[in-house]
Formats: C-alpha cells, structure tokens, sequence
C-alpha cells in the first residue's frame, strides 16, 4: 500500500496545499513565501527520504507566522495519514546531528499521543523574514496535529541559523527512523496494545 498523504487547509490567514510520500527518495517542491523556512523545508524533506510537496499562501503582509504554524499542522495531519493504523513501522526515532559548532538531539514516538518538549536556546533573530521563535512554533504544530511525542535538545550552539537547521535535521532524520518499515514487524503494530 502507498504510504501517502495529500491535504488542502483553508482559512481567513493560510491557504495550504501539502503531499508527502514516507517511502520517496527526499524530493521537495517547496514555496510558501517565506525563504529561509523553505530552505529548512527542503533539507527536511531530503534528510528524512520524505518526498514533500508544500505550496503556502499566507498572509505575510503581517509575519510568517501563521504561514508556518499552519504547515506545521499540514504536516502532521499529514503524517497521520499517510502511515494508517502504523502496522510494521519502526516507531521511534532519534539522531543526534552536529552542524558544525551545533550540537543537536531530536526524539520522536509516533505513538498517537501528542507530547512537545523543547529544551533549545535559539538566540531571537530574524533571519529572512523567519523569525527564529517560529522554529520552536512549527515542531510544536507538528507534534499536536501529528499526534507524536517530539523532543527537541540543543546541547550547545551560538550560530541561530545553525541551531534551527541542526534541529530540522536532526528531527528528519529521527522521523526518517521512525517511519520506516520494520521487516521483523510486518503486519504488526508497535505496540503491546495492538492499536497506536
């Protein structure tokens, strides 16, 4: 079976349409208007093999940030979708990835149940028209519309362009885990209570 997702999100701040494929070799078509997200959208994509298709119309003539909480909920909504009742996925996920003087840790339990802990100093900056806070705003939006258990550490780090890149990477390459089928799981739910 495909392991797809396609959504449409439409309120009086965001228009939103998101595709993704768990099982794709990290191709990204990314355009919400807002630059240093989309880069951030693009490496997501690339380091978790997740095939990503996000075209944002926000309203920017205020600030990103409605545009990037609510492809945050499009994604996870997303996610949910495409991986069905979890038969056979692995679950968890964590990597810890170092982006030169960053050193970054993301934990994810595709477990059903929404939980967001975020222990990173981001200096406040605008990098773009991203302001950096935002980054905290989108995987917080992921893990409640994705209804996962996300844990974001940033053990150390001065550059903020490098810290929030350090995290999406990291956080795709744990989600790149915990998606991914499991043959020793096959037709099996990864849980003692046969249902996530």
């Amino acid at each position: 079976m495909p392991r797809t997702a396609r959504l449409r999100r439409d309120t009086s701040e965001t228009q939103i349409e998101l595709s993704l494929d768990l099982d794709g070799s990290g191709r990204a078509e990314i355009a919400t208007g807002v630059g240093f997200f989309d880069h951030m959208l693009n490496l997501l994509a690339r380091h978790s093999l997740i095939d990503l298709k996000i075209a944002a119309q926000g309203d920017l003539h205020i600030d990103p940030h409605h545009t990037v909480e609510d492809v945050g909920i499009c994604l996870g909504k997303a996610l949910v979708q495409a991986l069905g009742d979890k038969t056979g996925i692995r679950r968890y996920g964590s990597f810890t990835l170092p982006m030169d003087e960053v050193l970054a840790t993301v934990a994810v339990d595709l477990s059903g149940r929404p939980f967001f802990v975020w222990q990173a100093e981001v200096p406040l900056e605008t990098l773009g028209t991203f302001n950096s806070a935002l980054a905290e705003e989108f995987w917080r939006a992921v893990s409640s519309a994705g209804l996962c258990n996300l844990h974001v550490l940033c053990h150390y780090g001065r550059n903020t362009h490098h810290i929030i890149e350090g995290i999406f990477k990291a956080a795709a390459r744990a989600l790149r885990q915990a998606v991914e089928l499991d043959p020793r799981m096959a037709g099996v739910v990864p849980s003692t209570k046969g249902v996530l």
